[in-house]
């Protein structure tokens, strides 16, 4: 079956794939209102028609646990980013680290951080960053509490920390998956694995990694980042004017309109209808990336348009790896490129900067 589309990507990465990690990329929290609603609502939106482009404003945006959807996950995520010329950004719960990464690639890496209880840590993971030549650290302050995620409750995603009979039995029934990953290696937090506090394997330290995320994150954390790290700083997880003001005044670079998937609080709205207002209120001049529903090439245009500077890719890549490794991955950026391009020639715009100029005057609401 030819692949054309990410759907078919998906599709593939549900039939080679464990369920219970499928449903982990694929899931949402609660009643997934907001997952659904970071898809419908692009389709709420048309673009101008009137009857190519330089670098496309994408990125590979932070997903844990890549290596336990592809063997050696991580490194053929980045490999195929840099390939394409986009950058790529590490999850703190990643099977691969940043000095991992930077031995197969000198491109450019930025890496995503979870803030944790215990401050040393989240030194050592700063300093790792800097001896990789990261550029951009992304601060993730919306899952301080995690969503309840059902179908990972189901699962028991979250609540085994190792290899069951059970879960073993379940994983056998894909063979190919279960092969490539064994000969990758045991899995673990690459990140934390020198630490035995953390137990052993992936499961393990997830799970205790997971707990240790501050509970109590606010804006003087946010400012004690900023004050530690040289770098560009950008929050993830804003869906409020108020709060990218609050960002871009303490000194941060950029923030990330992001509802983190659909994955925490259900009910809060998608990312392409909060965009709009928080463009509005910081003005032209701070960064502000999008994820969250990006399934075609016109959306990333309808994002643009709205007032992204760019987008971050998530679920979309995640299942191209899924289905087809690197070669997957490539092709999802290949295939959201082509439809970029071919939907800016239809709608008579000759580039990216151009579709910036006219803002919202390239798309009208149904």
């Amino acid at each position: 079956m030819a692949l054309v589309n990410i759907d078919d990507f998906r599709d593939l990465a549900r039939r080679r794939l464990p369920k219970i990690f499928f449903d982990y990329i694929d899931g949402g929290s609660f009643e997934e209102e907001t997952m659904r609603a970071n898809r419908s609502d692009f389709s709420r939106l048309t673009l101008r028609q009137n009857v190519l482009v330089e670098p496309q404003p994408l990125m590979l945006g932070p997903v844990g646990f890549l290596g336990l959807y592809s063997g050696k996950g991580e490194v053929k995520a980045v490999r195929a980013a840099h390939a394409a010329g986009i950058p790529f950004c590490l999850s703190t719960f990643s099977i691969a680290s940043l000095a991992d990464l930077r031995i197969v690639t000198d491109g450019p890496l930025h890496f995503q951080l979870y803030v944790l209880e215990d401050r040393s840590l989240c030194e050592e993971f700063l300093r790792a960053a800097e001896y990789a030549g990261v550029d951009t650290l992304f601060v993730t302050v919306d899952t301080a509490i995690t969503g309840i995620r059902e179908r990972d409750v189901r699962n028991g995603f979250r609540s085994l920390t190792r290899v069951t009979p059970d879960l073993f039995a379940r994983l056998a029934l894909k063979p190919r998956w279960l092969a490539e990953v064994v000969l990758a290696g045991m899995p673990s937090v690459r990140a934390i694995e020198h630490r035995p506090e953390f137990g052993r394997g992936a499961l393990e330290q997830a799970a205790n990694l997971s707990r240790r995320i501050d509970k109590t994150l606010s804006w003087k954390d946010i400012a004690w980042l900023r004050e530690r790290w040289t770098g560009k700083l950008v929050i993830k997880g804003v869906l409020t004017p108020a709060d990218a003001v609050r960002a871009r005044d303490l000194g941060c670079d950029g923030v990330v309109v992001s509802n983190h998937g659909g994955r925490q609080l259900d009910g809060a709205p998608s990312t392409i209808r909060a965009l709009p207002s928080i463009r509005a209120t910081v003005g032209t001049d701070f960064c502000l990336m999008l994820d969250g529903g990006i399934r075609r090439g016109a959306d990333v245009i309808k994002a643009i348009a709205l007032g992204a500077d760019g987008v971050m890719l998530g679920r979309a890549y995640a299942y191209g790896l899924s289905a087809a490794g690197q070669a997957g991955v490539a092709e999802v950026i290949a295939i959201l490129e082509r439809e970029i391009s071919i939907s800016l020639a239809l709608m008579g715009i000759a580039s990216v900067e151009q579709l910036k100029a006219l803002g919202a005057e390239a798309v009208s609401t149904l």
